[in-house]
């Protein structure tokens, strides 16, 4: 068997990167993202990053590090409202986006995973997202041609994970993740428990082994909150 499993970040990502790459990253906003392997590309020095992700996190977390360290060339994204840095960048023309819809972006993920190289979806239809795209009739109703997304690497965060790259991610932190993870020509991802061979019961694993090539156990296992709501008890 290949063994998947490395001892770190560092050694995990040794010979993946290079400048001016794409990487697909899972999560939304600081739930389910790969902190771990966030960190080790900010240490890297990598720049000229096309990142693939719902979003960037904040200032000072998630792909906001990449972003405060300039490292971050263009980002493919839904929603850019949480980061003031990727406000600011982008404003100031330092920055490029390709705005896609949330929906759209994962199936992009997907698409791009299952070797389909397009597809067409009602989303987007007669707005600034369609210029530029063939569109094609289908029952009478107008659909825009999408490409699906395929990266030089894939950075994922999951739940539990086996020797052999099976992967559990946990409720709402599975999100972008497992369509991430099949994207990527190289996907390495960081786990919160490694569990041994045949812990982890067929059925509920999302993603399997074949995406993955290469494992770590992850360091940073902070829990945030963007937006804290709290109601007052009612008198």
């Amino acid at each position: 068997m290949v063994q998947k499993i490395h001892p770190d970040a560092p050694s995990a990502l040794a010979g993946l990167l290079f400048d001016g790459m794409t990487i697909a990253a899972g999560g939304f906003g600081l739930c389910g993202i790969p902190e771990t392997l966030i960190q080790a590309l900010v240490d890297s020095g990598t720049t000229g990053i096309t990142a693939v992700s719902n979003n960037a996190g904040v200032d000072d977390f998630g792909l906001g590090k990449l972003l405060r360290t300039r490292q971050i060339a263009k980002m493919v994204s839904s929603y850019v409202g949480e980061n003031k840095e990727f406000e600011r960048q982008y404003l100031a023309g330092e920055l490029a986006i390709e705005f896609c819809p949330q929906g759209t972006l994962a199936e992009r993920m997907r698409a791009g995973g299952a070797g389909i190289p397009g597809f067409y979806t009602r989303t987007g239809v007669g707005t600034l997202i369609a210029e530029g795209k063939e569109t094609k009739v289908f029952d009478g109703k107008t659909f825009v041609l999408e490409r699906g997304i395929v990266t030089d690497l894939a950075i994922v965060k999951a739940w539990k994970g086996d020797p052999y790259g099976n992967l559990v991610f946990r409720k709402s932190a599975r999100n972008f993740n497992p369509m991430a993870a099949t994207c990527g020509r190289v996907t390495v991802a960081e786990v919160e428990e490694l569990v041994g061979p045949g812990e982890l019961e067929p059925d509920q694993i999302h993603t399997p082994g074949v995406f993955v090539q290469r494992l770590i156990l992850a360091t940073h296992n902070e829990k945030r909150i963007e937006q804290r709501t709290i109601r007052t008890e009612a008198r």
